[in-house]
This record gives structure tokens, sequence and C-alpha cells, in this order.
């Protein structure tokens, strides 16, 4: 029966996905915005024109495409989460790569020497500690400084029909969250960065000169399975559906499965008490030194669930994995990135607390109310 249903899902979803037009095909639009000019792409391994990359198609039509940007792993989408990326030439064009990751997080003004227009075009999930749209924000912030109009290459959002979680307290900003959005907000890649410039938050209130190319025939709630991996460590349309749930694990001692073929689709740790299932990280493309490297790790396997297109995310993971680890001191790490990547210490406090995900939930309701009334403000889409 569940073969069944996942089979109509599947053939429901491929009939929508072949109607829906991404900016980045839609090139009427914007090839006219980029004639005679000197273009940068900020791009990797998604931004696809039915199968083809971006930067190969502009240059087949005679766009004078001059650098290419390479957000968080890299321009072909290889690199380890957190790992520094050096800049170089792309092997196929010859055209200059530069990293906007590690330390170098924001073009500088010799970056954008000479480029008359920027264009973004990379695939986003909808999770706020997914740090695409925190290079879209510095982008965004070097462009105004200098002048520079940007252009988005709108996509689908695979999590669109989903706002929830706590929105993030300023006191807990970093790469991995920027802005007061819940861990799920619902939004586009070309909405969200119309609501970083008409929110005021780029430095000194820059406003960026932004154009949105919009997507054809899309919904919020639309069923959408993405191409291409976005990332190495989300393989696959469930990993992006419980990533907004297992990422929690980061800040934990926890593997989410990073080292293994089912990134977030598992979790578990050396000391957890459960015995039932266990898996072994290795070292693997996008994991060089995985979590708990060659050590057997007890845990849950979740690559048999059906997640619902509109379910949020799931906190019994995380509870189960606290309540069932034998050293809870040691549980969350000691560099607080659990609260970064939750929005405040809040959440923290409430698992070892043992408050039920009913209740936090509803701790969540006021900040969202207060989100949806922002994000109705940029809505593209219904």
């Amino acid at each position: 029966m569940i073969k069944k249903l996942l089979l109509s899902i599947f053939i429901f979803t491929a009939i929508i996905n072949a109607n829906i037009v991404t900016g980045a095909e839609d090139m009427r639009r914007y090839l006219p915005l980029l004639q005679s000019k000197n273009v940068a792409l900020v791009v990797n391994q998604s931004s696809l024109i039915y199968g083809e990359h971006l930067v190969d198609r502009l240059l087949q039509e005679r766009v004078h495409v001059q650098k290419i940007f390479a957000p968080e792993h890299g321009f072909r989408g290889k690199a380890d989460a957190g790992e520094h990326i050096k800049n170089g030439r792309d092997k196929s064009t010859g055209i200059p790569i530069i990293s906007l990751y590690g330390k170098h997080k924001k073009p500088t003004k010799q970056d954008l020497k000479g480029i008359d227009v920027i264009v973004f075009d990379i695939q986003d999930v909808g999770v706020r500690f997914y740090t695409y749209i925190s290079t879209l924000h510095y982008v965004m912030e070097a462009a105004a400084q200098y002048k520079i109009p940007v252009i988005i290459l709108d996509r689908p959002n695979p999590n669109g029909a989903r706002v929830e979680g706590e929105v993030l307290s300023f006191k807990y900003k970093s790469f991995v969250g920027m802005h007061p959005v819940p861990i799920l907000y619902g939004m586009t890649i070309g909405e969200y960065g119309l609501m970083i410039n008409g929110e005021g938050w780029l430095k000194r209130n820059l406003v960026c000169n932004l154009t949105v190319i919009r997507l054809q025939n899309y919904q919020h709630d639309m069923p959408y399975t993405l191409p291409v991996k976005p990332s190495p460590n989300l393989p696959n349309e469930l990993a992006i559906f419980l990533y907004p749930s297992l990422a929690l694990f980061e800040g934990t001692t926890f593997s989410a499965g990073r080292g293994t073929n089912y990134q977030f689709q598992l979790y578990g740790d050396p000391s957890y008490s459960k015995k039932g299932f266990s898996f072994v990280p290795k070292s693997n493309v996008g994991a060089k030194h995985p979590k708990h490297q060659n050590k057997i790790c007890y845990g849950v396997d979740l690559t048999s669930s059906y997640i619902n297109l509109y379910e949020g995310i799931n906190l019994s993971y995380i509870i189960d994995a606290y309540r069932h680890y034998l050293y809870k001191k040691r549980f969350f790490l000691k560099n607080k990135f659990f609260d970064k990547l939750a929005g405040s210490d809040r959440l923290r406090k409430q698992i070892i607390a043992g408050i039920s995900p009913k209740d936090i939930k509803q701790s969540w309701k006021k900040g969202l109310n207060n989100f949806k009334r922002v994000r109705a403000k940029y809505l593209l889409y219904p």
C-alpha cells in the first residue's frame, strides 16, 4: 500500500515539476539585462537549465561572464561543510572562481572591480541554517555598497509549504542564522532576497538594486523534487524533508548520518542506550572527517519514513536521543552551536527540562505569527 502511495506521489510530483519554469529557464526575461555587461555569477552544481550549467549556457548566448563566486561546498558542490575552498579557475571555461566561504564570505571591492551585474542562481531548501541564504545576504550587501545590481533567478523551495520553528534571536546571529526567521520560513530564495532588502537587514540600511526573475506555474504548497543534490549531504527528498529536524544534531554529540550514504536520514551515537540499529560513519565525499568516524553508532534508522509535505519539525528525534543518551551532560556541545541552530537557548533548556514536543511548539506560536505577517509582504506566489 505504501509503495503504491509513494508511486502515485512520484508521478504527481513529476507532472507538477514538468510544468514549473525556473527563473534560470526563463532566459527571455533576463538575457536583455545582461547584454553588453560584465557579469559575475553566484552559482554551484544546482545552477542548471534543462541539465546544462548556467555558466555554459550563458557563454553560448555570448554573455560576458567574468567571474564565478562559489558558496559553501564550492562551485561543483563536493567540499565538506565548513571546509576552506581555495580560489582558482574553472577548468572548462578558464573563468576565475572566488570562494565566498570561510573568512571571505563577502565579495570585496577588488572582487567586484569591473563587474556591471551579479546573477545569483542557487537552489535553496527553505531552512534557516542552510548557508546559501547567508551568502545571498553578503552578496546583496556588497552589491549595494558598490552600486551593482543583483538578479536572482528564482527556484522552487522543496519545503515551501512549511513555516515552523523558533524565530531566531539576534543574540544568536551567525552564518548559520543571520535573520529573525524561523527554521522553516516557507519562501523561495527570490522572496527571501526581497525580505532581506525590505526589512532593512543589510548593514547601515543599505538597499540592493534587486530584480527577481519569477517562477512560472509555481505555488508554495506544490511538491517539488530537485533535479540535482543541492549539497553533498542532502542526497534525496527524504533527507531534505528531515533536514530541519535532524540538523539540530549537529550541535550535539550525535551523528546525523554524515559519513554514510544516508545523510540526515538516521541518527546515532556510540553511547545511545538502545542497540537495535547501528551504523559506522566513514570518510566520504562531503564528509572527509565525519563525527564518530570509524566508530559504531547506535541509533534510529529513518530511511523508510514517509514524510508528509506539510509536516513541520519533528522534535521527537532530538528528545529521544537526549533521553537515551548515557551521559546527558555531554549531549550538547560546549560551543553552543545547538543554540545557534535552534535560534536561541530556549529549545536546549526545554529539552533538558523534559518539556513535551507539543508544548515546545506552542512556545513558538507568537513568534511565528509575527513572522508570517512580515513574510506576507514579500510573497510572489500563492
